[in-house]
């Protein structure tokens, strides 16, 4: 077969694949999570297969170990930041007004020699709050009262378990299998690209996930101990937003400290406050992020923030687990596609020129 019609072949295949993703976005999440599930546990059964434990018995005490870990949190931990959840979204509105009721005071102090430009900029951000507070009201009723997303929940919970199980037992075999559909003739490069795509996944989600369980943890701590009002829901918010660049600091530092207004008279606490965020961002991007993450995965701040956007536009909350694989497979394909281009006549007609990285390691 030529390469042209392997192309063709390969291209109505991948559309094919994303129209039948975007078809099943509503009913994917428990699958997806269960893959994601699955992929990262894996390490953890083929250590206890060395160990001298089956495949079938390592899944189980895996799965059986998360069940369980999840549960406690579930149990624990849920209710209470759910009851601050709660209490947090009835102060939204009270915190905005006050924030209203700042700015319309810095205006007036401000009033200078141009009244009706400052009269205008008022009654602009006034009328824009009003705005944010009617979308922040119909956002949370719609979260709280919508079918398909308390469906989504109870799938998440009861059938991700039982797909990871599945999925994570067969792993090996699956990866085995898809390895035997391969073209023989781009196996080798296609094995390269995917140990580039693991390599980037690895490293970058696992970091991530553990700098959100750092940043929550201390968030929570920190904000509890201070005596704020919903601190514990603040923090775990802001340390799980975490994984969207700067999102879950600047979102976080802003929920707090409006809280903070509302409920201190003490402005060193509303200070305090602020300084929680400032310390957990500078240890985060000096300590955590460099060690923890590092440069080598590949993956801008800009082109994690873009990934995560379009894939909840194009496909909800779904969109937003796949949002990552994808960015890697995508980056990984055009730096590969760049290299072949710099090694072609294409980008040397004309002249012999070497690519740049050959130019840069020549004397």
């Amino acid at each position: 077969m030529s390469p042209e019609r392997q192309f063709r072949y390969w291209s109505i295949g991948l559309l094919v694949f994303g129209l039948l993703l975007w078809l099943l976005s509503p009913i994917l999440l428990p699958f997806v999570a269960g893959m994601a599930i699955a992929y990262f546990f894996d390490p953890v059964c083929d250590r206890l297969e060395r160990w001298g434990f089956s495949r079938t018995w390592a899944t189980v005490a895996v799965t059986a170990l998360f069940v369980v870990v999840f549960l406690l949190v579930l149990g624990l931990l849920i209710p209470v930041a759910i009851n601050q959840a709660i209490d947090v979204m009835r102060a939204i509105p009270t915190v905005v007004e006050l924030l209203r009721e700042r700015i319309n005071e810095l205006l007036a102090a401000l009033q200078t020699e141009r009244p009706e430009v400052l009269e205008r900029l008022r009654e602009t951000v006034s009328s824009r709050i009003g705005d944010v507070i009617s979308w922040i009201t119909a956002f949370v009723g719609n979260v709280l009262s919508g079918g398909l997303a308390l469906l989504s929940l109870l799938s998440l919970v009861f059938i991700t378990p039982v797909v990871a199980f599945f999925l994570l037992r067969d792993w090996d075999v699956m990866v085995a299998r898809i390895d035997g559909w391969l073209p023989r003739q781009h196996a080798p490069t296609i094995r390269q690209l995917a140990r580039q795509v693991d390599d980037i996944l690895a490293g970058y989600v696992r970091g991530v996930a553990t700098v959100c369980l750092v940043l929550g943890t201390f968030y929570a701590i920190g904000l509890s101990l201070i005596g704020l009002n919903g601190g514990l829901f603040v923090g775990l918010l802001a340390g799980a937003l975490s994984f969207i660049p700067y999102l879950g600091a600047i979102g976080g530092l802003l929920l707090s400290v409006g809280l903070a207004l509302v409920q201190f008279d003490n402005y060193w606490l509303v200070a305090g406050t602020a300084a929680i965020f400032l310390v957990g961002q500078a240890v985060e991007g000096n300590v955590l992020t460099p060690k923890l993450v590092g440069e080598k995965v590949g993956l801008h701040p800009v082109i994690v923030i873009f990934a995560l956007l379009a894939g909840g536009a194009l496909f909800g909350f779904t969109g937003v687990l796949i949002a990552l694989p994808v960015a890697a497979v995508a980056g990984v394909l055009v730096r590969f596609a760049l290299e072949q281009y710099l090694r072609s006549p294409l980008y040397r007609a004309g002249g012999e020129a070497a690519p740049p990285d050959e130019q840069e390691r020549r004397p």
